[in-house]
This record gives structure tokens, sequence and C-alpha cells, in this order.
């Protein structure tokens, strides 16, 4: 099997998927450190967000588009820069000042004390950022295994067409804003098919073939997620 059969394949497939990722690990690793200018590993929260795009990259990938390296290298910077333009507004929204420790400061030692609270406040705050991230990844993991499905199967099969995507929400959100579908749903481990496509009036058969999306979609959503949960805000949109 050449790399587009393999690309193509992993669309559909978990297993081609999966090892096509194991193949690429060192080549999504590079283009995430050349997209942030410094060496990223598999622990940095950027390495969570370029896998995700590398998932996005391959299920939205058409021939078409030209090569497949080219593409995806495109969709990873841009899901990257993404990510750290909103890392840099979040540390931006912090503001120290001296007072705020307990006391003034002459006027002349003020501004270089409170750059130097701000940019420590700031790191302190990114790196219980990149801790919380984890801990809701390995939050949804657990929930999702219930569901004998993993949370990073979410972008392998994320709707590809912007009307599916929309049928898709229209039923996560009928799922989340009723609390006896939902728990329905947790307690046999399936999608109420019939209710959700009365109610929705998404096709059943795009429910069934998205079902892994709609389930996560709407634990994630309804669970406490703030981070992970930025990813479907578009759900919330009617």
């Amino acid at each position: 099997m050449n790399d587009l059969e393999e690309i193509l394949a992993a669309k559909t497939s978990d297993r081609h998927l999966n090892d096509l990722i194991i193949r690429y690990r060192p080549w999504i690793l590079r283009c995430a450190s050349e997209a942030t200018h410094r060496y990223v590993t598999d622990s940095d929260d950027e390495w969570s967000v370029a896998l995700m795009a590398f998932h996005e990259a391959v299920t939205s990938y058409e021939e078409e588009k030209g090569p497949f390296r080219v593409f995806a290298t495109v969709v990873i910077r841009r899901r990257i820069l993404d990510f750290l333009r909103s890392e840099r507004r979040r540390n931006a929204e912090i503001s120290v000042t001296p007072e705020a420790f307990g006391g003034d400061l002459p006027e002349e030692a003020s501004g270089g004390v409170n750059l130097e609270v701000r940019q420590q406040v700031a790191e302190e705050s990114a790196d219980d950022l990149s801790s919380r991230t984890r801990e809701e990844i390995a939050s949804a993991q657990q929930i999702l295994a219930e569901y004998q499905f993993s949370f990073f199967d979410l972008a392998d099969c994320s709707p590809k067409a912007e009307k599916t995507r929309q049928s898709c929400a229209a039923a996560i959100r009928i799922l989340i804003n009723s609390p006896e579908l939902l728990e329905q749903t947790r307690k046999t481990k399936q999608l109420p098919m019939k209710e959700l496509t009365v109610r929705s009036g998404t096709p059943r058969k795009i429910i069934e073939r998205h079902r892994k999306y709609i389930i996560a979609a709407a634990e994630i959503l309804s669970g406490d997620y703030p981070i992970i949960s930025a990813y479907l805000d578009f759900v919330r949109k009617v």
C-alpha cells in the first residue's frame, strides 16, 4: 500500500489511522516545532493540538487538494497558531499590580516589578492550563472508554461536509438539552436513534455514521470540560 492509499484508507479505518499516526509521529512533532519555533515533545499541549490537526487533515483530505504533507502542514500550522493566539490572549488578560501583594512601591520601581510579576504569573498560568488540559483529556478518555472508543476518535469520526456537520450539531443539541435522552444514552451506551431522528430532523443514517462523534460531543459539552469543549462551540450556535 502506497502513501496515498494508506491515507485514504485511514479516513475510514481506525487501524490504518493508528498506523499512520505512528509512522508520521516524528513528522507531526517537527511540524509543531516549526510552527512554535521551539522543540515540541509529546508531553506538550502543542502535540495534542498537532495530533488533532493531523486527524483533521487525514479525514478532510482529497487528492485534488494536492500532496498530503503540504495540505497537512497547513492544517497543523493553522491549528497551532490558533492555539498560541488563544494562549497569548489568556496571558494578556492577567493584570497584577504591586498593591495586590500588600503594599505600595516607589513610582520609579513599580513598572519593572509589575512586568516581572506579570511574566511570572503568565508562566504559572500557562503551566496550569497545560495541566488542566491533560486532566480534561484524561477524564474524557475514561468516560468515552465506556462507549468503547477514544477521545482522539473525535477528530477521526467528525463530519466532513458543512451540511452534515450542522445535522450532527442539531442531534447533539437535542441530546444535551434532553436529560432523559442523555441519561438513556449513558445507561445503554447507545444513542436513542428514533427520538434523535424525530426531534432533530437529522437522518438516521447520519446519526448512525457519526455515532461516536455525537456521543463524545454530548459528553464533553454536558460535562466539566471548559478547555476541550471550545473545539465544539459551533454546536451551541443555531
